[in-house]
C-alpha cells in the first residue's frame, strides 16, 4: 500500500500532470469558493428553498441534453481548445455577478439564468476535461490519476468554502464571485500550453457506424459492468447529492446558523472527500472497483439517513466528512473502472455518459428534493431520499454483481 501511495504522489512531479494538477487545484478553489456564496446570496435576497434546488438544477440541467455532445466533441476535437473555449465563457458568468452586485441590480433570477450558462458551458466542456487524465498518465496509471484529480478536487472543497467564510464575513459574497472569476485564468492557460495537442483520428474502415457522433454508447451501457456503475452513480446524485445543495437550508433553518456553519459544514464534506481519494490513492490496481463503488454508494445513503435524523449542529460536519469519503470513493472508483475499459475512441462518449449521471443525477435530485423540502421541511425529505438511497443501492449490489458473474 506504502509503494502504490508513493507511486501515486510521483506523478505530481511529472511536469505535464503536475501543471495540470496545480492548476486544476486553483480553479476548483475558486469554484468552490462561488458555490459557498450563491445559496447564501439566494437566501439574502429572500430565495425560496424551491428556487435554491432550480439553481441547482439549472447549473446541471443541461448535461442532459449536451453532454453525449461534448462526449463528441471530446473525441473529435482538440481537447485543448475546446476547454479554453468554453471554461472562457463560464468565466463570465462570476464577472457578470460582480457587476449586478455593484450596480445594486442583482435578483434571484439572473443568478439563475446565469447558472443556466455554467451548466451549458460545463455540459459541452467537461467530457473533454475529464479525458483528460488518460493522455497524460499510462493506462495503467490511470486510477490513481483520477484519485489525485479527485484529491485536488476535495482539496479545494475544504480551501473554497474555508476561504469563503473569511471573505463573506470581512467583504460580503461579491469576493467570492471575485476570486471566482480570477481562478478560471492559470486553468485556461495550462489547457493551451501544457495539454496535449490532439489531431482526432480517422474513423476505423471495419466499424460502420464509426461516423456516427454517438456511436458506441449503446455498445457501453450493453457492457454489464460499465451499466452498473453509471446505474450506481446515477441513484447516488439523485437521492444522495441534495445533502450537499441543502446544507444552506438545513444549516440556516434547523440550526439557525450563519455562513461560517454553513462553510464549516462543506468544508466537512471537502475533508472526507479528501480522505476518500487518497485512500483510492494507497489502493492496489487490482482491487474490485465494482464493490468498492457499491458499497460505499450504500454508506452514502446511511449517512444522509443519520444526518436527517441528528439533532445537533455539531453532529453535521463528522456525518459530512463520512458523506465526502462515500461519495468520493464510490464516484472515483466507478470513473476508474469506466476510463480504464473504455477504448480510446471510445473515452469521450464514455466520459460523457458518466457526467450524464453524475451531474443530470444532481439537477433532478436537487429540483425534486427542493418541492419536497417545501411540502415537508428540509429532515424529512433529506430522510426519504436517505431511505429510498439505501433501498435502491441495495437492489442495485444484488443486480450489479449478478450480472459480473
Amino acid at each position: 500500500m506504502i509503494k502504490s501511495f508513493r507511486e501515486s504522489l510521483s506523478l505530481l512531479a511529472t511536469r505535464r500532470f503536475g501543471t495540470f494538477w496545480f492548476a486544476s487545484l486553483l480553479s476548483s478553489i475558486g469554484t468552490w469558493a462561488q458555490q459557498v456564496a450563491e445559496p447564501w446570496l439566494l437566501l439574502t435576497l429572500g430565495a425560496s428553498s424551491f428556487l435554491i434546488g432550480l439553481d441547482t438544477f439549472a447549473m446541471n440541467a443541461p448535461v442532459w441534453l449536451l453532454t453525449l455532445v461534448g462526449g463528441a466533441l471530446a473525441d473529435r476535437s482538440d481537447r485543448r481548445r475546446v476547454i479554453a473555449l468554453f471554461q472562457s465563457i463560464q468565466m463570465l458568468c462570476p464577472i457578470a455577478i460582480v457587476v449586478l452586485l455593484v450596480t445594486g441590480r442583482i435578483h434571484p433570477w439572473m443568478i439563475i439564468a446565469l447558472s443556466v450558462v455554467v451548466g451549458i458551458t460545463d455540459a459541452l466542456s467537461m467530457p473533454s476535461f475529464q479525458s483528460i487524465v488518460p493522455s497524460l498518465v499510462t493506462r495503467q496509471q490511470i486510477g490513481r490519476g483520477l484519485a489525485l484529480n479527485s484529491t485536488q478536487f476535495n482539496l479545494s472543497r475544504i480551501l473554497g468554502p474555508s476561504i469563503a467564510g473569511v471573505l463573506i464575513a470581512g467583504f460580503g459574497a461579491m469576493a467570492c464571485f471575485v476570486v471566482s472569476a480570477a481562478s478560471y485564468l492559470p486553468f485556461i492557460g495550462v489547457a493551451l500550453w501544457i495539454l496535449p495537442r490532439r489531431t482526432p483520428e480517422p474513423p476505423r474502415a471495419d466499424a460502420p457506424s464509426g461516423r456516427h457522433p454517438f456511436a458506441g454508447i449503446g455498445g457501453i451501457l450493453r457492457e454489464p459492468r460499465l451499466r452498473g456503475s453509471l446505474l450506481t452513480v446515477l441513484a447516488t446524485s439523485v437521492l444522495c447529492g441534495p445533502l450537499v445543495t441543502f446544507s444552506p437550508v438545513l444549516v440556516k433553518d434547523a440550526f439557525h446558523g450563519d455562513a461560517r456553519h454553513f462553510s464549516m459544514a462543506l468544508a466537512a464534506f471537502g475533508v472526507g472527500g479528501l480522505l476518500g481519494a487518497i485512500g483510492l490513492l494507497g489502493a492496489t490496481p487490482s482491487m474490485d472497483q465494482r464493490r468498492l463503488s457499491s458499497g460505499f454508494a450504500l454508506a452514502y445513503g446511511v449517512v444522509l439517513v443519520l444526518t436527517a435524523l441528528n439533532p445537533w449542529f455539531w453532529g453535521v460536519p463528522p456525518l459530512l466528512v463520512l458523506a465526502g469519503v462515500s461519495m468520493t470513493v464510490s464516484n472515483t472508483a466507478a470513473n476508474s473502472l469506466l476510463q480504464a475499459t473504455a477504448g480510446p475512441r471510445l473515452l469521450g462518449q464514455t466520459v460523457s455518459l458518466y457526467m450524464l449521471a453524475m451531474r443530470g443525477g444532481l439537477s433532478f435530485g436537487a429540483l425534486l428534493t427542493g418541492a419536497v423540502v417545501g411540502v415537508l421541511g428540509v429532515r424529512h425529505a433529506l430522510l426519504l431520499n436517505g431511505v429510498l438511497a439505501v433501498a435502491a443501492q441495495v437492489a442495485l449490489s444484488r443486480t450489479f454483481h449478478g450480472d459480473a458473474g
